[in-house]
């Protein structure tokens, strides 16, 4: 992580959950770090839970990803006041629970997830490439937080995952495509997916959800450590696609 200190990444969906423990991980390893969330007061709390040296090269802003507007003027604003993003995690993705394709009145549930899951992390990839490209940095990293959804559909009993999966699809091929694009483009920022099992956050609430009280499921914690452990890859080394499971999931 040595090339790292003092540079910048910015996390999406920061204010709780992967996004927050990545914070943390990253900012613990000396990077100045911005998190992006909607909710105002969790971003507040955590720089509160930062001891003193490091809440320093903590920063944060609310940010809608799934409103372009606010993605461009997001990572305006850090080109202008920190030089700009060298890491970007896009974290932030969100799922709707009992909501069923074939059933009506889903129309703004469907749109929330794919505004979300694909156009923001869409919309924050290209600012932040815009911004790698104008200052001339070749060594950035985007993490994309994708699911194993993106690759197969799990069966969940007792509830119907709608739309997500497709959005995670959507994120699979996006990667790669990107990946492709950053080829042509002629540079070495490197791009990588993560795709998690189950993980314990926010996104699921495990008890209300009938069979998931026992299921086992990572910790945010862990899909933090794989994140950094994908950044800190030396210079010509690419980890395309990272798999990571808890132990005794099914899916």
């Amino acid at each position: 992580m040595n090339r790292w200190v003092n540079r910048v990444a910015v996390v999406t969906g920061a204010s709780s959950g992967i996004g927050a423990a990545s914070v943390k991980d990253l900012v613990a390893k000396g990077m100045i770090v911005v998190a992006l969330a909607r909710r105002e007061n969790r971003l507040q709390e955590l720089k509160a839970q930062l001891p003193e040296d490091q809440a320093k090269r903590f920063y944060y802003r609310v940010c809608d990803i799934s409103v372009e507007q606010q993605v461009i003027e997001t990572f305006a604003w850090i080109d202008q006041q920190l030089g700009g993003a060298d890491v970007l995690v896009n974290n932030a993705g969100i799922a709707r629970n009992n909501v069923f394709l074939v059933d009506s009145g889903n129309s703004n549930a469907l749109r929330e997830i794919l505004d979300t899951n694909v156009l923001g992390v869409s919309w924050c990839t290209r600012e932040a490439f815009q911004s790698l490209q104008r200052r001339k940095v070749d060594d950035g990293h985007i993490v994309i937080v994708n699911s194993i959804a993106g690759h197969h559909v799990p069966i969940v009993p007792h509830i119907s995952m709608n739309i997500y999966p497709s959005s995670k699809y959507a994120i699979t091929a996006m990667t790669e495509v990107l990946r492709q694009e950053f080829l042509t483009k002629g540079t070495k920022t490197k791009i990588t997916s993560i795709s998690p099992g189950a993980v314990d956050t926010e996104i699921v609430d495990r008890k209300k959800v009938a069979g998931l009280s026992n299921f086992p499921m990572l910790r945010s914690e862990d899909v933090a450590d794989a994140i950094t452990y994908c950044i800190q890859t030396p210079p010509h080394v690419q980890i395309h696609e990272l798999t990571i499971k808890p132990i005794g999931e099914k899916f």
